[in-house]
């Protein structure tokens, strides 16, 4: 079902850029249509974000594919997602063979992800929280990827990556952010690539922006 759809989108994502083939594989296995609500499955596979309540929503196929692609993950590797959302993006995590960490503040949210998880045997720990203090039980990681915009780097964030790991994460103000790609040189030293002109949700937390 939407195969033909998914092949089209691996297309319009290598059209844009996207280079990396095990990212680019992912995509072609992963049905983005489970993690939609019914009434957007006609619009699963067209490149754009699309709403899936409390105000969040399921990121463009692009900005995954960017982000994914900037991460780099590897098998076997230790991954943490901040914001589950749909859990799209954790599912692509995990069609690339690493090991997927995931926290989603809004609870209703997470029992979705989870409850779609399970139903496609997808074996990634998922749980309810503040993601900007991270998951510091399962730290430190090899990569971490950030799906909301923060107005700062979290410091408990920067702590948990690995030496010689990475943090992708889009910070700025609640409006526009810049992606930047942090690589972790040695413990206090980092290498930062910024990428302009990106837009997510806010990033909501003890050490993100506070909740009105």
């Amino acid at each position: 079902m939407y195969e033909r759809e998914r092949k089209d989108l691996v297309e319009t994502l290598k059209s844009k850029g996207i280079k990396n083939e095990r990212v680019l594989d992912a995509f072609a296995k992963v049905q983005r249509h489970l993690f939609v609500p019914d009434i957007m499955k006609q619009h699963a596979y067209t490149d754009v974000a699309l709403p899936i309540g409390m105000g969040q929503t399921i990121s463009q196929p692009y900005t995954v594919a960017y982000m994914t692609e900037a991460l780099d993950p590897r098998p076997n590797q230790k991954i943490l997602e901040i914001g589950t959302g749909s859990g799209y993006q954790a599912a692509i995590l995990n069609a690339m063979g690493v090991r997927v960490f995931t926290i989603e503040r809004h609870h209703d949210l997470h029992k979705s992800a989870v409850k779609i998880f399970d139903e496609m045997n997808l074996k990634i720990a998922a749980r309810w929280g503040d993601g900007t203090l991270g998951w510091q039980e399962f730290a430190p990681y090899d990569g971490i990827i950030v799906t909301a915009g923060g107005p700062s780097v979290p410091e408990n964030l920067r702590k948990q990556i690995a030496v010689g790991g990475k943090m992708v994460i889009p910070v700025g103000d609640k409006k526009i952010q810049t992606l930047q790609i942090i690589s972790k040189i040695s413990d206090g030293q980092f290498n930062i690539k910024e990428v302009p002109y990106f837009a997510f949700v806010p990033l909501i937390g003890k050490e993100g922006w506070k909740e009105k």
